[in-house]
């Protein structure tokens, strides 16, 4: 059967990132100072980031140009495929339609060069030297340490201390491209020796490795922060998938039903989701928008929406999200880029207005969903695109039992070839299902920041 794949050439690529902000019907709660519980101004932002990424973070601004030199390296790999998975509705014997939107294509592997690039760019243009950031799975640092090589910045890198065990090839590939990378937490900041004197074994968070990546950064004053997901700077670069995609798919002269897309800190799913609600709002289309997360690490599903620190050491602002707790520790499970505490608060607020929804998908049934799509479309996806197959899968047989078409999109936001190790331990029988017990999380939650 025939691969169909649904290209743009590159002059094509994206020449403006899409903000939602403007067309919400209502604007989202903003960033309040982690001490005062005031409204954040650009200023108190200043330690962490430059200002022209600050100017981008709290724009109105329906469109933000895509800088020359930005689009220049998008297109190594961009415009990114659209592929019809022909194969795949074959094998489940469905009448759904079900495309996916390969984000695999990029030399780092993810989608997560789509805003390595601006930020690392715009970081030079301020005059920023080093920077930091830290790494769950290792997508986002291996994005940022090729984005520094190529524009000749520093990059020091703290990877959540289980990845960096799981995935030495991840690790290799970040070092590969000239940056350094530290198990998390260490011993190279306040921070981390604090939590490490607690937990000497401790085996790490997105929000432990975040606080030691920004307090080398509020210390060096030639030194900047840089995240892969969370903030609307970040969730802005990635809009270029979904744009792309509303093209592709008029090319295929189809229109998704459903759009799906997994979600950890919110940067995947909003790349392609946001695009398509601003469809959606404007009348243009009807797609029901899925958020799909893992069990072990529901922020969307079982978190509450209030303000909450970014990082375990309380070093960022509050921000208004979907949270389950700054001290929550999930689980070990080989989706890192999906174990942290809290949802991006534009991806939380989206939710909150009913304008997308949410639901959750078992490691198991990941691995399962990740294996039958590779041996029908010959590509092995990352641990955390296994959750937006399997939410395709689950939608594509749904329509098969109702007997009614249905058009599915959703983002592939990776490959898995630096992740081989948990699909030899899911073969194996090695790996196991994790509902997070309600205690914990009420644990977790019991610590929020009061807000007046």
């Amino acid at each position: 059967m025939e691969t169909i794949q649904f290209n743009l050439p590159q002059n094509q690529i994206p020449q403006a990132w899409y903000n939602i902000v403007p067309d919400l019907p209502q604007p989202p709660a903003p960033p309040l100072h982690p001490v005062t519980h005031k409204p954040l101004s650009p200023e108190d932002l200043a330690p962490i980031f430059p200002m022209n990424i600050i100017e981008q973070e709290v724009s109105r601004e329906r469109e933000i140009e895509i800088p020359g030199e930005v689009r220049q390296i998008y297109a190594q790999w961009r415009p990114a495929p659209l592929i019809r998975a022909r194969r795949l509705e074959k094998a489940l014997d469905t009448p759904a339609h079900i495309y996916y939107k390969y984000e695999g294509v990029s030399p780092a592997g993810s989608h997560k060069l789509n805003s390595a690039v601006p930020q690392v760019w715009y970081n030079k243009q301020a005059g920023t030297k080093h920077l930091t950031t830290e790494t769950g799975a290792g997508q986002w640092g291996s994005a940022l340490a090729m984005a520094c090589s190529f524009l000749g910045l520093d990059c020091k890198v703290y990877m959540v201390r289980v990845s960096y065990n799981q995935k030495p090839y991840r690790r290799a590939l970040i070092e590969a491209f000239g940056a350094t990378v530290t198990a998390s937490p260490s011993n190279t900041t306040e921070s981390g020796r604090a939590i490490l004197a607690k937990e000497p074994e401790c085996r790490g968070s997105l929000g432990m490795a975040i606080s030691e990546a920004v307090e080398v950064a509020v210390k060096d004053p030639n030194t900047k922060y840089t995240l892969g997901s969370v903030l609307n700077h970040v969730l802005l670069h990635q809009t270029v998938i979904g744009l792309e995609a509303i093209e592709q798919m008029a090319l295929a002269g189809d229109e998704p039903d459903v759009v799906i897309a997994c979600a950890g800190g919110g940067s995947n799913f909003a790349g392609i989701a946001m695009p398509y609600i601003g469809r959606n709002l404007k009348g243009k289309s009807h797609a029901r928008i899925v958020a799909v997360e893992p069990a072990a690490c529901p922020s969307l599903t079982k978190g509450h929406f209030t303000y909450d620190f970014g990082d375990t050491g309380h070093f960022t602002p509050l921000m208004k999200m979907y949270t389950l707790g700054s001290s929550f520790l999930p689980p070990g499970i080989h989706a890192g880029g999906l174990r942290y505490h809290g949802m991006a608060p534009l991806v939380s607020h989206v939710i909150s207005l009913g304008l997308a929804e949410a639901t959750t998908v078992q490691q198991l049934d990941a691995f399962a969903a990740g294996i039958r799509f590779a041996r029908a479309e010959g590509i092995i996806p990352a641990p955390e695109s296994n959750h937006a197959v399997a939410e395709a899968i689950r939608q594509a047989l749904e329509a098969k039992a109702e007997g009614k078409p249905r058009t599915i999109l959703f983002g592939l936001s990776g490959h898995g070839h630096f992740d081989m190790q948990s699909y030899i331990d899911y073969q194996a029988g090695k790996l196991e299902n994790y509902e997070y017990p309600e205690e914990e999380i009420a644990m977790a939650l019991s610590g929020l920041p009061v807000v007046s």
